[in-house]
């Protein structure tokens, strides 16, 4: 048996593909089937007791400079999400780690998205489902909140100026962006003029001093998801 870091492998990459029917009780890594064939997941269970009964599901950034569901600021908000009493799914995109397929330019991953989400609704069919997304991570997450019953949306750095957020209707649920101020890859002034330009805007927090990647920060991407999550839930 394979390991990456702690979580246990729970294939080997010459096996057939073994879909788990049930939720791991575990830290585990898996492969379910995709459009465009497997794709390799990462689950984890909550920290805490479960207090909303649901499970998040992550996307990580562009995965043609370097996006894999082992970015650091998608295991931070991976993490924090955890910590809130949630299980969580992570995956690779088509093309990614053990993930089969070609880049789709967010058109496939979004279909990559929903097969994943079907998988956990499927194996949690009593769960909330939340979704969460990275730079292009959260641009798929958007995209397949149009398909699917979304109770919560976390954004980090979305690349509005990059994909068309703006064609995209708003999901019907609360929905958390947050956006370093000093990002160099995505224009914190896009992001504010686009949800400025929102008849009902998600909440925004604006982490001061934060590039994109949040180096230094990380701890306080964690506290600004955990607090902007619960000032949410309990309104």
């Amino acid at each position: 048996m394979d390991c990456r870091g702690d979580v246990k492998i729970k294939f080997m990459a010459d096996q057939p593909l073994q879909q788990p029917e049930y939720f791991p009780a575990e830290p585990t890594t898996a492969l379910i089937q995709g459009p465009a064939g497997q794709l390799e997941i990462m689950t984890e269970q909550p920290e805490v007791s479960d207090a909303w009964n649901a499970v998040a599901v992550l996307c990580h950034p562009h995965p043609l400079h370097g996006g894999t569901m082992h970015n650091k600021v998608v295991h931070m908000m991976e993490r924090s999400v955890r910590e809130l009493g949630l299980k969580t799914v992570r995956l690779n995109f088509r093309g990614v780690g053990l993930s089969e397929g070609e880049f789709d330019n967010g058109f496939g991953e979004t279909n990559d998205l929903i097969a994943v989400t079907e998988w956990a609704q499927s194996v949690l069919p009593d769960h909330e489902l939340w979704l969460g997304g990275f730079s292009f991570g959260s641009y798929v997450a958007v995209k397949g909140a149009q398909q699917l019953p979304v109770k919560q949306m976390i954004s980090i750095a979305p690349p509005v100026e990059r994909y068309d957020f703006v064609a995209l209707p708003r999901p019907d649920c609360p929905w958390l962006v947050v956006q370093g101020d000093e990002d160099e890859v995505v224009a914190p002034a896009a992001v504010y003029d686009w949800i400025d330009g929102l008849e009902d805007p998600p909440q925004l927090v604006k982490l001061e001093g934060a590039g994109h990647f949040f180096h230094r920060r990380l701890m306080d991407l964690r506290g600004v998801i955990k607090n902007g999550v619960r000032r949410q839930r309990d309104t």
